[in-house]
């Protein structure tokens, strides 16, 4: 599986930001660890569709994905609220759709990874429960 890994100043810059103003209409998203079983913070977009929430994977195989496959449960913080969550991998064959919605919502930002990871296959979607 294709992973773009995120660079330094992404890491210890733009997302604590990000999850700090909540911008760009980012969540964090909060995970155990699946090895650790420590909680991991990343800032996510969730994107709704026909009455369900998604998350994306724009960068592919992270290790938010993994420990989500591995917890099945996470935490969506946002503006002080919190909420505790399912989260359901969908099939690549159902992912087309909600990637549209996703680039829709998410904006140029993310069109850079769409095209070094085109295939759909490379971008985990889970359902939020």
């Amino acid at each position: 599986m294709a992973y773009l890994k995120p660079g330094w100043i992404t890491r210890r810059v733009f997302n604590p930001l990000a999850m700090k103003l909540n911008a760009f209409g980012t969540a964090t998203l909060v995970v155990r660890g699946r090895t650790s079983g420590e909680e991991r913070t990343v800032p996510v977009i969730a994107v709704e569709l026909d009455g369900a929430r998604y998350l994306v994977s724009t960068r592919g195989e992270s290790d938010w994905v993994r420990n989500v496959r591995a917890a099945g449960r996470v935490e969506l913080r946002r503006k002080g609220a919190s909420e505790s969550l399912t989260a359901v991998e969908l099939p690549v064959e159902e992912r087309p759709p909600i990637l549209t919605a996703y680039r829709a919502k998410a904006g140029r930002e993310v069109e850079g990874y769409f095209k070094k990871l085109p295939d759909p296959a490379d971008h985990p979607v889970f359902r939020l429960e």
